[in-house]
């Protein structure tokens, strides 16, 4: 189960992270603006992200083998189709099918792949899935380079055709047969509410980025945040919300869900202001590129240090660390000057090394507590939080730096840097009011 999730998980990453160096190609063949290249992204994280509510419900409908099955070939039909797409906007039409499969694929499979480990494993599990993690996006675009160069930019979007179909192999052969169990009604109202409210919020994160579109997005955010209230308004008085709030009860799934969002997610937006800061001081785009080489040794070093040391130290010393180092590292960047690139070194490394403290010790510590039939739903709320962690922080940072450009252009990317690094250490507030026994790791299985 593991081994099949971890591959769900690779193409995931893959059809996020690949098609960027494929897009100057796909710009002349298709005529395609940049608004309609960053929709190419977009709608696949759209559809990915609308669709993860709906997996508890469909997996207790059709059982998960199925559901398994049904996802896939939704992934590789999109797939097919975007892969030969005549025109931009019939290829954007096709990521968001290709999306809305991958949506039901991650959550059903990470929550198999947890319910099969016993939690004394589940740090070896993570160690695993971090690695993916980190790998994938580092190599998916020199393999989409590659492809691009040999033929053309459809094999970017083809390659995940072969992978989606050795998934539906391995499916067959190692998800035992399971019968479909009795369900609670669909909320068909949360679906709908909750589902174009976080429409609307990417759609909204996507235009505030833009300076030309900005009050548009703040238009589409403020609307997505009224039907969003709605939704938890909803939610609140229905005994089967299509997402299970009620999980948050437990305190360290509340914190991993936050630690998630605030640390990988703030390091999303940094990155952007990095590079425009870097770019400013005179440094090449082969040098800015080439300081994710130290980010990524870092990251690596602090996977395999948190598979050791959270079952003997626990998570809220790595936790901790993992905050403060990144945090550090943000704020080195205000150093930054032209010819000096070991600062920037310093300051990737430590980030690279924070963050993957953070998230790493956030998916372990998110699963910990969660068994049976609490781990699908559970596993909807982690990866939707994920999804949103991409992109919720990146557009805060954006939409500032953009802004004091504007108001105070000698200080932006100071107070924007300094806004981040107090970002990643929010989490330390409810880290440390927490009691010890809402953190422990050493839980017996059910």
């Amino acid at each position: 189960m593991e081994w099949l999730y971890l591959l769900g998980f690779s193409l995931d990453l893959v059809n996020m992270f690949i098609g960027t160096v494929a897009y100057p190609a796909l710009a002349a063949d298709l005529h395609a603006s940049v608004t309609q290249l960053a929709w190419i992204g977009n709608a696949y994280m759209l559809g990915l992200t609308v669709v993860i509510p709906l997996a508890p419900w469909l997996a207790a409908r059709l059982g998960e083998r199925r559901l398994l099955y049904l996802s896939l070939a939704v992934f590789a039909l999109g797939a097919i189709l975007a892969g030969s797409a005549p025109r931009i906007e019939a290829l954007i039409g096709w990521r968001l099918l290709q999306g809305l499969g991958g949506g039901l694929l991650i959550p059903v499979g990470q929550a198999m792949a947890y319910r099969h480990c016993p939690p004394a494993e589940r740090g070896r599990l993570t160690a695993r899935i971090m690695a993916v993690a980190l790998l994938v996006p580092a190599l998916s675009p020199t393999l989409g380079g590659i492809l691009v160069d040999w033929g053309s930019w459809r094999l970017v979007l083809l390659v995940s055709v072969p992978l989606a179909l050795l998934a539906l192999l391995l499916a067959a052969l190692w998800v035992p047969r399971g019968a479909a169990v009795a369900s609670a009604p669909l909320d068909r109202r949360g679906l709908l509410l909750g589902s174009l409210g976080l429409s609307l919020l990417l759609v909204g994160l996507s235009l505030v980025a833009d300076a030309a579109q900005r009050m548009q997005g703040i238009a589409v955010l403020a609307a997505a945040a009224l039907i969003l209230l709605a939704y938890a308004r909803s939610a609140a008085r229905t005994p089967h919300p299509v997402l299970q709030w009620s999980l948050l009860r437990h305190p360290s799934l509340r914190l991993a869900m936050l630690v998630y969002l605030l640390v990988p997610g703030t390091f999303i937006g940094t990155q952007l202001v990095a590079t425009l800061l870097l770019s400013r001081q005179g440094y090449p785009p082969a040098a800015i590129g080439g300081f994710m080489l130290p980010w990524a040794i870092a990251s690596g070093c602090a996977i395999a240090a948190t598979r050791h040391w959270l079952p003997t130290r626990g998570p809220r010393l790595l936790l901790s660390a993992g905050m403060l180092c990144q945090a550090g590292g943000i704020a080195l960047l205000l150093g930054v000057q032209a010819g000096q690139p070991m600062l920037p070194v310093l300051a990737f490394a430590l980030m690279g090394l924070g963050g993957s403290l953070g998230s790493s010790s956030a998916q372990t510590l998110a699963f910990q507590g969660l068994h049976g039939a609490d781990l699908m739903p559970g596993s909807a709320l982690w990866n939707l939080n994920r999804q949103l962690s991409f992109c919720l922080a990146a557009a805060v940072l954006a939409c500032v730096l953009g802004a004091l450009s504007a108001a105070l252009p000698e200080r932006a990317f100071t107070l924007t840097l300094l806004l981040a690094s107090g970002m990643t250490l929010l989490p330390l507030l409810l880290l440390w009011r927490l009691p010890a026994a809402s953190l422990s790791l050493r839980v017996n299985s059910p």
